[in-house]
C-alpha cells in the first residue's frame, strides 16, 4: 500500500503556495522547500507521495545529510555540492602544515581530569618555570577609528553587534598606528568569514589606489559583505581554502602586482593563527626573496583638484610601503581559541624544545588554556555539591537550569581539578596562552621581524582581547611588549 505524508494537526494551516506540503512533526510546521511544477512534495519527502512511492530514495555515499533517487545516483554524483572539486592552482597539499616530528602525542593520552595531583603539579612548575621572566601583563592597545563612528554610535545595535564593532575599531586602529593603512597594498584576511574586518579596512582607506583584498575561508559563509565592494579601486578576493594548503605565490593577483602584503585576521582560531604566520613570513615571503623580486611601482594619479591630491599624497607618504621592499608588510592577528592549536602546526616548537618541553607538555598547556576563558565560577566540589541539591529538588523544570554558566560549571568539574581555585585556574589558563604566544613571537624574530602581544579590547568585551602585531625588522617597528 502507498505511503501518505503526515496529516497536519488542526489549526496548523496549510503550506505556502509553491511548497512542499510534508508536516514536519519535529518543527511542528510544514517543510518550506520549493517543489517542482505539477509536485506536492520536495525531492526529500517524494516518497511520502503515493505517485512517487515505486521510486527508492537512499542516502548521498558523498554526504549523508541529503538523498537521492536510487536509480538518479550517478547523474546525482557528477553534480553533488560535496563532490570533490578540481583543485586551484594555489593549492599545495600541506604547504603550511609543518613538518612531522618523531615526538608527536602518544595516541591515547590520559586526558586532564585523569591525571593524578602530583602530575598535575608536575605540569604547572614546568609551566611556572618556563614562564619565569615573561611579562604576563601586555600593554593596553585598546584604540578606535572614525570610520566606525557611526556604525558604533548606532542605536540599533544590539550587545553582540557593539562588541564585534568595539574589536573591528580597535584592530583597524591598530593597523593604523603601525602605519600599515595606506594605497599600493594587499590586505589578506584569514578565517575571513563574513568578511567584516576587511570591509571596513576598505571604508578607511576610502579612495586610496591600489588596494587589493583576499578572503580567505575554508568553509561555505552566508551574508558575506563583500558584494558591497563593486568599486574600480579595491578589488576583493574570496578564496574558499583551508590555509594548510594554501600557496599565495600561486595567487595570480600577488604575481601580477608585486604589492606588499599585510595579513590580518580577528579571532583566528588556534592553529589557524600558526598556518597563516607559517603562511605569509615562510612560505610566502622566503620564496619572494628567493626570487629577488621587486615591487612594481605604483603612483597615485594626479586628476583631482590640488586639495585632494595633497590629501592622498600625505597619505601615500605617511603610509608608503617601506624603501627596502618586503613581501610582507605586516601582521595584525587577533588571536583566539589556544585549546585548538596543535603540536605539529605549531610554530613555536623550536622555542619549547629549548626550554625541555616537548609534544606532550604542549597538548597539556593548549588544553589547559581554556581555564582562562571557558567561565569557571566554582571549584570541582562545589559543582558537585549543586548537582547533588538539584536532584533533592522536586517539581522544578530541569530545563530552569540548562544556562551557559551551569553548564560550563559542570564541565570544569571533568576538566580542572578541585583543589586548585577559580583565580589559580585562570591565572594558570594565562601563562598556558602566554607561553604559547611566546613560541610564536620568538618564531617572528627569526624570521626577522618585530613582534609584539598588547590587549586590543577590554575583557569585558571579549576575554580573547590579545592582538599580535609583527612588522618587518628594517620598517617602522612596534613597541614589543613581550
Amino acid at each position: 500500500m502507498a505511503a501518505s505524508a503526515p496529516t497536519a494537526p488542526h489549526g496548523t494551516g496549510f503550506p505556502a503556495e509553491g511548497r512542499c506540503g510534508y508536516f514536519v512533526e519535529k518543527k511542528k510546521r510544514f517543510c518550506r522547500m520549493v517543489v517542482a511544477a505539477g509536485k506536492r512534495f520536495c525531492g526529500e519527502h517524494a516518497g511520502a507521495a503515493e505517485e512517487e512511492n515505486s521510486r527508492k530514495r537512499i542516502l548521498c555515499p558523498l554526504d549523508p545529510k541529503h538523498t537521492v533517487y536510487e536509480d538518479q545516483l550517478a547523474k546525482h554524483l557528477k553534480k553533488c555540492n560535496s563532490r570533490e572539486k578540481p583543485k586551484p592552482d594555489f593549492f599545495i597539499q600541506d604547504i603550511n602544515a609543518g613538518l612531522k616530528d618523531e615526538t608527536e602525542v602518544p595516541e591515547h593520552v590520559v586526558p586532564i581530569s585523569s591525571l593524578s595531583e602530583e602530575q598535575l603539579e608536575n605540569l604547572i612548575k614546568k609551566l611556572r618555570k618556563a614562564c619565569k621572566g615573561l611579562n604576563s601583563t601586555l600593554k593596553n592597545q585598546i584604540m578606535s577609528h572614525p570610520a566606525l563612528h557611526d556604525a558604533l554610535n548606532d542605536p540599533k545595535n544590539g550587545d553582540s553587534a557593539a562588541k564585534h564593532l568595539k574589536q573591528q575599531a580597535s584592530i583597524l586602529g591598530n593597523i593604523e598606528k603601525l602605519k600599515l593603512l595606506g594605497p599600493g597594498r594587499c590586505f589578506i584576511e584569514f578565517g575571513a568569514g563574513k568578511g567584516k574586518l576587511s570591509h571596513w579596512v576598505d571604508i578607511a582607506l576610502k579612495d586610496a589606489e591600489n588596494v587589493h583584498f583576499i578572503l580567505v575561508e575554508k568553509v561555505t559563509t552566508r551574508f558575506k559583505v563583500d558584494g558591497k565592494h563593486r568599486k574600480e579601486k579595491s578589488v576583493f578576493q574570496r578564496l574558499q581554502i583551508d590555509i594548510q594548503h594554501l600557496c599565495l605565490n600561486k595567487i595570480p593577483i600577488l604575481n601580477k602586482e608585486k604589492l606588499p602584503v599585510v595579513g590580518i585576521g580577528k579571532h583566528l582560531c588556534g592553529v589557524a593563527t600558526d598556518l597563516s604566520l607559517r603562511c605569509l613570513v615562510e612560505t610566502y615571503a622566503a620564496s619572494c626573496v628567493e626570487r629577488n623580486e621587486e615591487p612594481l611601482a605604483k603612483r597615485i594619479k594626479n586628476d583631482k583638484t590640488e586639495k585632494e591630491t595633497n590629501t592622498v599624497a600625505k597619505v601615500a607618504s605617511e603610509n608608503a610601503v617601506p624603501a627596502k621592499w618586503t613581501p610582507v608588510a605586516g601582521i595584525v592577528i587577533a588571536l583566539c581559541c589556544h585549546h585548538r592549536c596543535e603540536w605539529r602546526h605549531y610554530v613555536g616548537k623550536e622555542y619549547f624544545k629549548t626550554l625541555g618541553l616537548g609534544a606532550l607538555e604542549f597538548h597539556y598547556f593548549q588544553r589547559m588554556s581554556s581555564w582562562a576563558t571557558c567561565g569557571l565560577r566554582k571549584t570541582s566540589l562545589e559543582a558537585s555539591n549543586m548537582i547533588k541539591r538539584r536532584k533533592e529538588c522536586q517539581n522544578v523544570d530541569s530545563e530552569e537550569h540548562d544556562d551557559e554558566g551551569d553548564r560550563n560549571t559542570e564541565d570544569s568539574a571533568e576538566s580542572a581539578p578541585g583543589y586548585l581555585t577559580v583565580e589559580e585556574k585562570k591565572k594558570i589558563g594565562h601563562l598556558c596562552k602566554l607561553l604559547i604566544d611566546q613560541g610564536r613571537i620568538e618564531y617572528l624574530q627569526q624570521k626577522g621581524f618585530n613582534p609584539a602581544l598588547q590587549y586590543y579590547t577590554d575583557p569585558v568585551v571579549s576575554l580573547e582581547n590579545v592582538l599580535l602585531t609583527a612588522l618587518p625588522v628594517h620598517s617602522s617597528s612596534p613597541e614589543t611588549v613581550i
